[in-house]
Parts: structure tokens; sequence; C-alpha cells
């Protein structure tokens, strides 16, 4: 795994199943890899612990297979129980001081949303190393969006010292 510094936040896949009609979800991260995608963040809301487990193990030996960081969403178990590049928490999840506190001395990325520059900044104080800034666009996938526009987004940007990543709704049309 590449040390955090080295990280490439460039094209960021959050999963989605309902997304991949027809297609198992450890192709289509494959896919997206051989595509292009930087980093992976999976994203499993509807299916129980054990399940959650199984399939992030499999993407894991994908991501690991393609040197792509994976990046449990919500669940610190899941990341820890599988060794994942990292965590991804929101504003409503385990706060994320404490999700550092539990990840210190692993060396794993954590990744906080945020949809304001206050919220960013804290993020960026209890430790996270990553923001993700959104929802962008609006999303079928997430029912608690708040959505921001793009000056909000650059001024989350310019508060910050450490990477953003604009996520919400964004796909092959709404990438441009």
């Amino acid at each position: 795994m590449k040390g955090k510094a080295a990280i490439d936040y460039t094209l960021y896949l959050v999963t989605d199943r309902e997304l991949f009609p027809g297609i198992k979800l450890a192709e289509a991260v494959e896919q997206a890899i051989l595509g292009g995608v930087t980093m992976v963040q999976l994203r499993e809301k509807n299916v129980s612990s054990r399940d959650f487990y199984t399939v992030a193990m499999e993407i894991k030996e994908i991501t690991d297979r393609y040197n792509v960081p994976l990046i449990i969403n919500d669940r610190l178990d899941i990341a820890l129980a599988i060794d994942a590049a990292g965590l991804h928490v929101g504003q409503d999840d385990l706060p994320a001081r404490v999700a550092r506190r539990a990840l210190a001395g692993t060396g794993k990325i954590l990744g906080v949303s945020a949809a304001t520059v206050a919220e960013a900044l804290q993020a960026q104080v209890d430790g996270a190393d990553y923001i993700g800034a959104g929802s962008v666009f609006t999303t079928g996938t997430k029912k608690d969006v708040r959505p921001i526009d793009r000056d909000e987004l650059i001024r989350i940007r310019q508060a910050v010292n450490i990477p953003v990543v604009a996520i919400g709704g964004i796909n092959e049309h709404t990438a441009g």
C-alpha cells in the first residue's frame, strides 16, 4: 500500500450495488479500476455485518491486486477486520476524533464527509486525512443529502490543507 502522502484521490469511486445492475459488485469495481479509478470506498448500507465483511474481503482482494486503497464507509469494525486502507465517516457517524483515536498507530486513512467550511475545518482538527465534500449533485443513493454548490466546494478547498474530494451524484453526465 502507498504511504498517505502518495495517495491519489483523482478518481474516487463510492460503491452502490444498485448502480451496477446485472453485474457483480466485485466485477464492477475491477472494471472501474481498469478504467482509471484510483481509490475505492465500499459503501454497504443494507447488509448484515457478516455480509459486509464477506463483500469487503472480496473487494479488498481486487483493490490489493491493483494497489488501489480500499476505504470502508462508516464501519470501523469492518475496516479493521479486513485491514482496509482506511475508514470514511459522515457527520452522523462515529465522530472523526474517536475514529482517529481508534486508528492511531495503524497508518490508516481517515476521510470525513463535510458540507460546510466549519465541518471541514473540524474534520481536519480531528485528524482527517481528506474531506469528502458534498453532495455536489443530487443523488438517489443517499436520502439525507445536504447539497453544496461550487462556491462552497471552493471555500472548503481553500479552508483546509488536506485533500478534498467532491462527492455525491458525480457520474458520466455530471463529471464535466
